[in-house]
């Protein structure tokens, strides 16, 4: 199993710009096909105007890039955006927003099973007593196994998934 990849630690502007639930879905919805404002604002039923928003704040810190110019069905100019993975790559537990992040990657999963439903859900809850290093340890083996995988080539085959996984203290 390859060793985890070290994320460098995000600045402030880059915690900034994901501690928003919208931001974090937008990211999710881009991540493998380009979609345009509009086509945003209709996924996560927002308003246009609010989703550019977003859109802009995650192109303005490197999250996301805009592709070349499209018609739509109507003629009109659109801007397809597609996620850059930067995220990917970011250690957010440093960064003054970093609790921020963390309530809004907590918001986008509830927001999304809210929208597929709790039964969309495969769960599972382990409860473990491990000194402080096992349970580095633990976390660097799972970080190791979602990184072997999301390196992997995606085929057209394939469904598409997300993986929420959060750990905390239970004392």
């Amino acid at each position: 199993m390859p060793a985890p990849r070290r994320r460098r630690p995000a600045t402030e502007a880059e915690a900034a710009a994901l501690a928003s639930d919208i931001r974090m879905r937008i990211i999710r919805l881009t991540y493998r096909r380009p979609l345009t404002n509009k086509e945003l604002a209709l996924r996560l039923d927002k308003d246009p105007a609010t989703t550019l928003y977003h859109v802009r704040r995650l192109l303005g810190a490197g999250f996301l890039e805009e592709l070349t110019p499209r018609r739509g069905t109507r003629g009109a100019r659109e801007k397809p955006y597609r996620a850059t993975g930067t995220q990917l790559a970011l250690d957010f537990r440093a960064a003054a927003s970093g609790s921020a992040v963390n309530e809004a990657a907590f918001g986008a999963f509830l927001a999304e099973v809210a929208a597929f439903g709790v039964s969309a859900l495969e769960q599972r809850r382990v409860v473990l007593q491990l000194p402080a290093e096992q349970r580095a340890e633990l976390m660097d083996r799972i970080d190791a196994v979602l990184e072997d995988f999301r390196g992997r080539p995606s085929g057209s085959d394939g469904d598409r998934f997300a993986i929420y996984l959060a750990s905390y203290d239970g004392n």
